[in-house]
Order: structure tokens, then C-alpha cells, then sequence
């Protein structure tokens, strides 16, 4: 386990939340604001996992994490840190089930998570982007005391990104 909050809890994800990932990247809204992975099935949710969380774990020692709710430890989405190459900083992100959306739950586990980065972790600086056209996640990141910084692209892409930052 990695924090806990009064509703949630955050662990690392393990190749047993496979059909959990199918899930959650072929939601509405992960296809609409974050983007086709092409994961349909178990293997590929486990390569996923392979390939993004497990492989952060080792490198950075943190990466995205599994959001659980403490009452049934019923999985409802993922938050962490992210270390991306082409970013100057970390970003933290942060995707839920349809049905977990408006509980206040993304806030609560965000701000956790935001301030086990900055105090645990002891990154300085957490920066978080999102597509412009994403309002839930704006209002979030405003809401965690980002501030937003540009639009940009990353350079293999041609799609806009906001950028925001403490």
C-alpha cells in the first residue's frame, strides 16, 4: 500500500488487475481524453502493466497506482506520478471508472497523492497535462493548486496539450 485517505487506499498494481485495466482504458471517457491503447485483452492488460507501471516502479520507485475504496477494496481507478522523458518535471494523472466520476473521490486521492510526491517522495515540482477540451480535469488540477502554463505537443505528436504546474 502506498497512502491511505479516509475513503481510499493506493497500491501498486498487479498483473491480477488485468481485467480491471481492460476496463478502465476502454471507458468513455479514457478513449475520449487520453486515447486508444489497444488493450482488449488479460495479456495485453498485463503487457500494459509490464510496460508502464511495473517498469515505472523499478525506475523511478513510483509511477501509477491502483485507487481502491477501503470500504469493499472494490478497484475504481489509478492515480500517480509519472516521469516522463520529454517533461521537465513529473506529472501526476489520474483516470476513474464512469461510475466512481463526481463523489469527490479523483480530489481526495490527487491531493494524497500530490502531497506524498512533494513530502514523501521529496519532488519539488509536480506538473500535470490534459487535453484542453477536458474540463473535469482542468477543474481537478486548478482545484490540486496547479496553475496552468502552455499548450504544447509532445515532438512525435500533433495532438495539443495543456500544461499546468505548482
Amino acid at each position: 500500500m502506498i497512502l491511505e485517505t479516509e475513503r481510499l487506499r493506493l497500491r501498486q498494481f498487479e498483473k491480477t488487475d488485468a481485467a480491471f485495466i481492460i476496463e478502465l482504458v476502454n471507458s468513455p471517457g479514457w478513449l475520449e481524453y487520453i486515447g486508444e491503447r489497444n488493450v482488449k485483452t488479460e495479456e495485453l492488460a498485463i503487457v500494459y502493466l509490464e510496460n508502464g507501471p511495473f517498469r515505472s516502479y523499478r525506475v523511478n520507485g513510483y509511477g501509477l497506482w491502483m485507487v481502491e475504496r477501503k470500504e469493499d477494496e472494490k478497484p475504481i481507478g489509478m492515480c500517480g506520478i509519472v516521469n516522463r522523458p520529454m517533461m521537465t518535471n513529473p506529472d501526476i494523472g489520474f483516470a476513474f471508472l464512469p461510475s466512481y466520476m463526481g463523489s469527490g473521490y479523483a480530489f481526495e486521492i490527487a491531493k494524497a497523492t500530490l502531497d506524498f510526491a512533494n513530502f514523501q517522495l521529496k519532488i519539488p515540482v509536480i506538473s500535470a497535462i490534459t487535453v484542453p477540451k477536458n474540463a473535469k480535469s482542468i477543474r481537478l488540477i486548478a482545484k490540486l493548486g496547479l496553475t496552468f502554463i502552455r499548450d504544447f505537443s509532445f515532438p512525435d505528436s500533433q495532438e495539443i496539450l495543456s500544461l499546468y504546474s505548482q
